[in-house]
This record gives structure tokens, sequence and C-alpha cells, in this order.
């Protein structure tokens, strides 16, 4: 991953709060130059866990995939309550980019997220935690598993990093009804040991064709797409025509990920913006990183209505890609089928779809003067209003899904570029209402979900005439999710989630556009989140220069 596209210079539940707040208070220290978040664990069931040693201090500092074996835990043969991965990351004082880190059960993703970068006097190490639950089926039999981390060390690149990660197999409590999880996890990946397939272009395809179960009732589409390479910067990019003159990178601002069945659009995947350690300001990044970007979150894709056409026998091509792929997205996915054990034979139909490819809108607004001075804007607007609906012939009765989705994209970019002077700030925005409507033989069941993805980046570059002078930054980058559930009009649950980050920072350079220093860097993260159950997780956190200034615990979880 590269520093920035424009920093080349344009050339280049509160009693859970308690137990929470104790294991995070632990991984933080006020005055420490470490790497600190304050996203919290999974919540952990009350019994004890059986543990999986999956890898134990791998070295990373090469090109080459580590393998590992994984084995059933003998004595906790499941079903089980809940399974977590915890992870474990450091890296030694030094220089290294960020890295990008894949771990995989056979050719299953089972963790997706980057690196942080150290510094010349700070080492850094953390730990996340990802919900597998879901994924049960794959844990039942003993597999190859593989890391990808790939790390170049040498004289100048001197960062090595060092790993471990296991698996907690949480047995039932006494008396317990087991979770509801995915009968079958059909990975989409690079080979039966995973990795990633890059997508370069808006044809490039992460597809399979398969011949699936003819019993299907449910199935979900977990996507992850990450940005690399030209399109790691995607939000800050304009249209072909503008490129050049604006010094910014070519294919739009807008990406999205599609899923299609058989070639017709089934679903959509809308792109998170994530920021690695090292984007666009590396001490943006000290101590706290951006929104997931050590442990990003899959977008999960209903394709419920698809199940009565797939239980037809015959074989049928899912297929991912990204819309303005620019080389390129990392991708990779998991299908998760659920099946009726009481039938061999699901019939039923595919009754609306709605859902058409994207038509992204721009208008340019740049004007040049006489003396070559430019300002102005560029707006990227696209949108999906569908339904999707279909039913299934179960053997409790029959079932109809309905999903009906409004996705917003929005991003607005401001220029003005002088001699002396570049700025670019963008205004972004993503919204997805979600209504997942299901009526069976207990009555109609709504799942309502809105996520918003705001990210407001004001970059400021100013030149001196000889060529040294400072990048200014300042990031607001969030991510939202508000989720209700009713049953025939009832209110049965809730939950809420939000993480925001906020860095600002001045980047110092000499006139070869070597950093020299920086200057007025502070940053800071906000988590909250809380459920009808009585979870709720409050936590603050703030830095400046490079360590980390104060912890503040559950505020808005009275």
């Amino acid at each position: 991953m590269t520093l920035s596209p424009v920093s080349k210079f344009v050339a280049t539940l509160c009693s859970l709060l308690v137990l929470f707040s104790a294991f995070a208070v632990a991984q933080l220290k006020i005055g420490s130059g470490n790497t600190a978040f304050a996203d919290p664990p999974v919540p952990h069931p009350h019994t004890t866990p059986c543990k999986v040693t999956l890898y134990k201090q791998f070295v990373f500092a090469d090109f080459n995939p580590k393998s590992f074996t994984y084995t059933p835990p003998a004595a906790c043969p499941g079903p089980w309550a809940k399974v977590i991965l915890k992870a474990n990351f450091s890296i030694n004082q030094g220089r290294q980019f960020d890295r990008t880190a894949n771990i995989w059960i056979g050719p299953t993703n089972i963790y997706f997220g980057t690196t942080a970068e150290p510094s010349h006097d700070v080492a850094r190490h953390w730990s996340v935690e990802r919900d597998l639950t879901d994924y049960s089926s794959i844990f039942t039999v003993s597999q190859a598993g593989t890391v990808d981390l790939f790390n170049l060390v040498n004289q100048t690149y001197t960062g090595i990093l060092h790993g471990s990660a296991s698996l907690l197999f949480y047995p039932l409590e006494q008396g317990q009804t087991p979770p509801r999880t995915a009968d079958q996890v059909i990975a989409f990946s690079g080979g039966p040991t995973g990795g990633t397939v890059a997508l370069n272009t808006t044809t490039d395809l992460l597809e399979q064709t398969l011949t699936l179960p003819t019993n299907i009732t449910n199935l979900y589409f977990d996507v992850f797409a990450q940005s690399q390479s030209n399109d790691e910067f995607w939000y800050t990019c304009v249209p072909n025509d503008v490129a050049g003159e604006l010094f910014s990178c070519p294919g739009t601002a807008f990406r999205e990920s599609e899923v299609t069945i058989d070639g017709t659009p089934a679903g959509v995947s809308p792109v998170y913006p994530w920021i690695y350690t090292g984007g666009i300001d590396p001490y943006l990044w000290r101590p706290i990183p951006g929104v997931q970007t050590m442990n990003f979150q899959p977008y999960r894709v209903n394709l419920t209505p698809f199940a009565a056409m797939l239980d037809d026998g015959q074989p049928h091509t899912i297929a991912l890609s990204v819309f303005n792929a620019d080389s390129y997205f990392s991708a990779t996915a998991s299908l998760l089928l659920y099946l009726d054990s009481n039938s061999t034979q699901i019939t039923g139909g595919l009754t609306e779809n709605t859902l058409a490819v994207p038509a992204p809108k721009i208008v340019e607004n740049i004007h040049t003067a006489k003396n070559g001075n430019i300002h102005g804007s560029v707006t990227t607007r696209s949108g999906h209003n569908f339904q999707i609906s279909g039913y299934v012939n179960t053997s409790s009765g029959p079932v109809t899904t309905t999903i009906a989705q409004n996705i917003n994209f929005s991003n607005l970019q401001n220029f003005t570029i002088t001699p002396s002077t570049y700025v670019q700030n963008i205004n972004q925005g993503t919204t997805i209402k979600s209504v997942i409507t299901t009526q069976n033989a207990g009555g109609k069941f709504t799942d309502t979900v809105q996520d918003e993805w705001p990210l407001l980046l004001n970059i400021t570059l100013l030149f001196n005439p000889d060529g040294s002078g400072s990048q200014a930054t300042t990031i607001n980058q969030y991510y939202g999710r508000d989720q209700q559930t009713r049953h025939n009009g009832q209110a049965t649950y809730f939950s809420l989630t939000q993480n925001r980050v906020t860095p600002t920072d001045t980047l110092d350079f000499d006139s070869g556009g070597n950093i020299t220093g920086n200057t007025n860097q502070t940053s800071a993260q906000d988590y909250f989140s809380s459920n009808s159950t009585g979870y709720c997780y409050s936590r603050s956190i703030t830095a400046d220069t490079g360590v980390l200034t104060s912890i503040t615990d559950g505020v808005g979880c009275n």
C-alpha cells in the first residue's frame, strides 16, 4: 500500500460493560504510543470455552503463506453457544508498510484486516476478535489452515511481524437451545487453502458454478472487498477526463460490489471506505487506527428470495464483482446455506426482482483561470431502490421472504489548485435502508436495518518556493448501524452500533518529498453499542502527539 495519492505531492449491557472495560483497559495505557482502539471484544458466554490454538508466534518476514493444522476440540464436540477467533499481532520498532492479513480454515476466510505501521521508537501489539458462530459447520472436521501476511523485510524495511491465533469454543449452558447456524459454508476464494482474488476491472469476477442442495430455505453471502493499489484511495478519485488536470486518480469516486446469480443482479454489497495505517498520512493513525482497519467486517447480502430457484438441482453461477474497479480489489466471500432437515426437495419461486446494475451520475464543475489556477467541484451519485421477493414450500409450510433496499451513495469533492496550494475536500456518504419481511405460519416478521457510512476528508497541501511544504489533513470516519425486529407489528429486538474516528495532523516534507516531521497531531475514537438484551458498551479514547491521553467508559449506558 502507498502513502497517499495526494501526499505524493500531486506529482506522485451495562453490567457487561464492567467486564468488557476491565478486559479492554488491560490493553490500553495512557501515555503509551502503542496501537489503541475503543472497539469492544465479542460478548462471551458464561461457560468455560475449549481453546484450540491455530498457530503460535509465527514470524512474517517474507511473501510465503504460513501453514497450520486445525483439529476440532475433542472436549467440546458441539453444538456450541459461540465460536470466537482471537488473534494477536505485533511488530518491532523500525520501518514498515501496513500489511494485509488473512487467516483461512481450508478455503474459508475467518479473518481479514490490516496491520499497524511501527515507528522508529515504538513497537506495536494488538488483539482482535471475530464472532464465527455462523460458520460452526466448518469447524467440525480437521483441515489445513493458512495465514497470508506478506511482508518485505530488508535493510530499509525492518519491521518484522509476529502473530498467534486461537479459536474459543463455548459449550451450551444447561438446557440452552443451540443457536441456528449455517448447515453448509461454501468458500469463494483462491483455492482449497484460501487466498483472495484480485478484481481489477468491472468485468472481473469471483465466481463459482455450483449444484447446491435441494432443500435450502435461507442463504446469505458474506462479502469482503478490500481496496488495494490504484484503488486504495478510490474515494479520492475523479472521472478520467479531469484526472490529469486535478492530479487525481481516475475511475470516478464510486465503487460498489455486485452479486449476480446466472448473470442476473441478485444483491448489492456497498464498499466501506477503510483507511489503513499508512493511508493519507501515517501520523494520523498513531496510536488510534481508522474504523475497522485492523478487523474488517464482512457485508452480508441476503439471497434468501433465490432459494427456490437454487433448489432445482441444476448448476447455477454465483458471482461477485466490483463496479468501477481500477486495479484492484482483493475479494473473498462465503456462501452460508440453511437447510430444511425434514425435506429433501424444496419447491417455490422467485416472484419479483427489480434490482438493476448501477448507473452513477457525475456532475463536473471545474474552472481553469487564465493563470492556470483551478477551482471547482466534482459530484458523484449513485443509488438503488429495489425489491426482491421469493417463496419456499418448507416442511413447516410456505415461507415468503421480501427484501426491500434503498441504497444511496454520494461523493462531493471541492478542489483549489495553484502553484503553491492543493486543496481537496471530500464529503462522502453511503446510506443503506434494508427491510426484510418474512411471512410464515408464525406470522409476519420484519427486520429493518439502517446503515450509515459518512466520510469527511479534508487535505490541504502548501508548497514553498524551494518545493518543501506541508500537508494538513482532517478526517471524520464513521460507521453506524441501527437494527429493529418486529413480529406482527410488535417490537421484539433492537441493536445500535456507532463507531467514529477523528484524526488530524500536519505533515512536513522537504523539497525531495521526504517526510521531515509533523505537528498538530490529535485523534479520537468514540464507540457505542447496545441492544434490547441489556447489553451496553461505551468507550471514548483520545490521543495527542502519538500517545494515548484519555479513556472514558460508560457514557450513554445509564
